[in-house]
């Protein structure tokens, strides 16, 4: 594969941990702006229960590759919060699923714009070549890994 090759390993390590601190720092910023500050994790299985219709909560854990454990802690804090809850199935009272509520429609639709209008002014420092680059690279690193 083409490419140029990082100097060393000093180089690899400081492009991850830059990579790192910088999705870091604009969770945590998105998260504070959110009016329930609910994490991306949370916000993540909304996204999943309303793009997908009602989980159990074991293939919702598969599909954003988070387990099960995680799953079931992020699900009792949205109940919690009453943006889902848990339905069991009518015709096999062992299977549970996980529900979106309208309150959680509402508050993923809050979210996705502070997401929105928050990442705009993030990347305002970029010129918009700066940001095709940025987005070209992303992509590519992307296809590279699926």
């Amino acid at each position: 594969m083409g490419g140029v090759a990082l100097v060393g390993d000093k180089d690899v390590f400081k492009l991850i941990h830059t990579i790192q601190k910088f999705s870091n720092h604009a969770i945590i910023q998105w998260t504070k702006s959110t009016q329930n500050r609910i994490g991306i994790s949370p916000i993540l299985v909304l996204v999943e229960l309303r793009t997908h219709g009602p989980q159990m909560q074991s293939d919702i854990a598969q599909t954003l590759g988070f387990t099960p454990g995680a799953v079931t802690n992020i699900a009792n804090k949205l109940i919690e919060l009453q943006l889902a809850k848990r339905e069991y199935d009518s015709s096999d009272r062992r299977k549970i699923y996980l529900v979106i509520t309208e309150e959680g429609i509402e508050v993923l639709k809050e979210a996705q714009l502070k997401g929105q209008l928050f990442y705009e002014e993030l990347f305002q420092v970029l010129s918009e070549e700066e940001l095709h680059q940025f987005l070209s690279i992303y992509e590519k690193l992307l296809r590279s890994i699926d």
